[in-house]
């Protein structure tokens, strides 16, 4: 990772931090909404609860980033539109059991905290400190995702889990294609605050390899 002595007054650091954080405080509230409503079709009592404490932790994400982005100064103007957000929701609402826990986990939580954990080295200390609680819950909520996919395809024919494991590579470049098409240049914000995309993409990466490699074992 590029590192960079960040200058958190200079316009162009500024700008690009704001947008990522009101990208990801946006994110954090579509999962909050998008778990809320699962939570009524989860296949039984410990995935309710699962999903309803991280409504709970989704929204103290949502308020913490709220309060640093008043003081920090950000435009809070949405970078992902209605449209997109609605487009979203409709994606997560229709999807099974299986392939929400693939789609919310594995390629929202798991590889989205990734890339917001290697940009924290190169933030100001308020938008650090702003990140900490999230990233931990972060952490928690991926280990439930994993473990309970893993145990759902333990239940699953040798032939059908195989399948479903081989097809969730394309599964995560679908939804990254899918975001990188709502049109936000995210790699020239990771730059302008001071981060090298490329190696920034070699890290998720790295974290696909790995979380694909704990489900399969």
């Amino acid at each position: 990772m590029k590192t960079l002595a960040h200058n958190p007054s200079a316009d162009g650091y500024r700008k690009s931090m704001g947008q990522l954080l009101v990208l990801y405080t946006q994110v954090d509230r579509l999962i909050m909404e998008i778990c809320a409503e699962r939570i009524e079709h989860a296949p039984d009592l410990a995935a309710k609860l699962a999903l309803a404490k991280q409504v709970g932790d989704e929204s103290r994400h949502v308020m913490i980033q709220h309060d640093w982005m008043q003081q920090f100064g950000t435009n809070t103007a949405p970078v992902i539109s209605d449209t997109q957000e609605a487009l979203i929701r409709s994606h997560f609402r229709e999807l099974p059991w299986l392939e929400f826990l693939t789609d919310m986990y594995l390629c929202v939580e798991a590889l989205g905290s990734e890339a917001v954990e290697n940009i924290v080295p190169l933030a100001d200390p308020g938008t650090r400190e702003s990140l900490q609680v999230p990233l931990s819950d972060e952490q928690d909520h991926v280990a439930f995702g994993m473990e309970r996919l893993k145990m759902e395809l333990a239940q699953l024919p040798a032939v059908e889990r195989e399948a479903f494991l081989a097809a969730i590579p394309q599964r995560i470049a679908m939804l990254a294609d899918t975001f990188l098409g709502f049109g936000l240049d995210v790699a020239e914000l990771f730059e302008a605050v001071g981060a090298s995309y490329e190696t920034l993409c070699d890290a998720v990466r790295r974290r696909r390899d790995a979380v694909l490699e704990q489900v399969a074992a």
